[in-house]
């Protein structure tokens, strides 16, 4: 097989967001207790905070943290989780059927995120509550001083604001699994008041409104269209959740999850464009994907959330718990690929989540934590996706998958920098043959700096998975990878192991830039 891949250094996309490489810690089964907060463990600080963690969470390199939720969210008192720790109150959490303890909050979230490097998206509950919820949790978290809410959160530590500048106004709106659940027009209508009067306290806050938990909503494109009337005036951004899953071992349909990820985010600012258009309003409206990654609903619908109902109440339940494998990974770095094709849409986007649910980083009570596979295409991503996308052509053998239609065996994506540094990313999606790569990069004269690709390890199969024994799913070196100098440009030739998710790193020749 063989795949033909051009591209333009003078021909971008447009700027990679920062906040492309988003997280979400959610308080749900062991994300937070046991996950990322774990007093008495033996890599814990002072705070509880575990550091062994800390470490994978910076490796990783998410710039991005949402919290508290998620469906959690829509059920939460953010008060009983600050002051003394002693004295808060055990609440049940009727979204993932658990027992909430509030021994972390509010200030140890915005300390654990300082300690982690990563910006705090703070969202507020628009399902039990509402306008005044987000006016008190604004003023707490944001106000200088000099009132009862800012007042008390210096009582309780925080002499200084925390800042937080990027506020979800509620979570999954659209879904009847929601609690307070609600039509668009409903909470179309509660979202506009909640944005004007937190407008009106911090007029410096990032506002983004929910769109809809999956491009399979029957109410999806009708919600986004009633939501934006209501707020497109008032919001920055509005949100899409996108999950993918293997069915029925269709490998193929699995591998083109990330063409269905494009479709949902082109036809979302199909309808964010109509909208404005209708309105009059001429202004810019961010997508967030500020929920996507793989998930095996079947095995929650099936497995976990029964166990849930007949076990009782517990704290931090294991849920969710999914353990990724080498097709997983291989997944995950197509669905990055498809963000960076459309950053001239896509503000923000987070990967639900960062420790033990659905999570690249899994840990164990007491114990280790690990990379899961998916860790690596991440974390390869950030590190490297810098400057702007660039637009490309492909031209190449295909493949017809059952739920996607026909897609590129080669799945791509390229950044450029202004040092004239290159990233290039390609998914094989060939599960059983390699393919010859050819890739066009007019305007730059490049050298090859480094080649990874994650792929099935020798003598395991595309089911391999890493464990808290053995991780045998890393990045590894891709030999033959070559560049040449072709029409005031480069040629960059290589062949791609079948089934492979691969990163290349580019550099200037001596003399030359982009």
């Amino acid at each position: 097989m063989a795949v033909h891949i051009n591209a333009d250094v003078n021909d971008p996309i447009g700027p990679v967001p920062p906040r492309l490489f988003g997280s979400f810690v959610e308080h749900m089964g062991r994300s937070v207790y046991t996950g990322i907060y774990e007093p008495g463990h033996p890599a814990a600080d002072e705070r509880g905070f575990r550091r062994d963690v800390l470490d994978l969470v910076r490796e990783l390199g998410p710039t991005v943290v949402r919290y508290p939720g998620g469906n959690f969210v829509s059920g939460y008192r953010w008060e009983d989780g600050v002051g003394p720790a002693a004295g808060r109150p055990v609440r049940l959490d009727p979204a993932w059927h658990s027992v909430e303890t509030n021994q972390f909050g509010l200030h140890e979230f915005a300390d654990w995120a300082a300690e982690a490097g990563v910006e705090p998206m703070y969202a507020v509950n628009l399902g039990t509550r509402g306008i005044q919820e987000a006016m008190d949790a604004l003023e707490y978290c944001n106000h200088p001083g000099g009132t009862a809410l800012s007042e008390q959160r210096r009582a309780n530590g925080a002499d200084s604001p925390f800042g937080f500048r990027l506020w979800c106004l509620g979570n999954e709106m659209d879904g009847p699994w929601q609690i307070g659940h609600k039509t668009a027009d409903e909470y179309g209508r509660l979202a506009a008041e909640t944005a004007r009067v937190m407008r009106m306290i911090d007029s410096t806050v990032e506002l983004v409104v929910a769109g809809s938990s999956s491009q399979d909503m029957p109410t999806f494109g009708s919600w986004e269209r009633t939501v934006l009337r209501h707020t497109a005036a008032l919001v920055d951004h509005i949100s899409l959740h996108a999950y993918y899953q293997e069915f029925d071992g269709d490998a193929d349909s699995y591998l083109a999850s990330g063409a269905a990820l494009e479709s949902y985010i082109r036809t979302t600012a199909g309808i964010i464009d109509e909208t404005l258009a209708e309105l009059g309003l001429d202004k810019k409206i961010g997508i967030s994907v500020d929920e996507w990654n793989t998930w095996d609903l079947r095995r929650w619908n099936e497995v976990d959330s029964a166990k849930l109902g007949a076990e009782g109440w517990h704290t931090r339940p294991r849920i969710i718990e999914d353990t990724y494998t080498v097709t997983d990974a291989v997944v995950v770095g197509s669905l990055l690929n498809c963000l960076l094709r459309n950053v001239d849409r896509v503000t923000m986007a987070n990967q639900a989540q960062l420790v033990n649910v659905i999570a690249p980083i899994r840990s164990e009570p007491g114990g280790p934590a690990w990379r899961q596979t998916t860790f690596h295409p991440f974390q390869l991503v950030a590190a490297s996706a810098r400057g702007s996308s660039l637009k490309l052509t492909v031209d190449g053998d295909r493949v017809s998958t059952a739920r996607h239609g026909e897609v590129d065996i080669v799945d791509a994506a390229v950044t450029v920098e202004e040092s004239g540094n290159c990233a290039v990313f390609l998914t094989n999606r060939a599960t059983t043959s390699a393919t010859e790569v050819r890739l066009w990069i007019r305007g730059a004269g490049l050298d090859v700096e480094n080649a990874w690709t994650v792929t099935t390890p020798d003598g395991l199969t595309r089911h391999a998975t890493n464990t808290a024994e053995s991780q045998p799913v890393q990045p590894i070196r891709l030999s033959g990878v070559t560049a040449a100098p072709h029409h005031g440009g480069t040629i960059i030739t290589g062949t791609l192991p079948p089934l492979s998710w691969t990163a290349l790193r580019l550099r200037p020749l001596v003399g030359q830039n982009a």
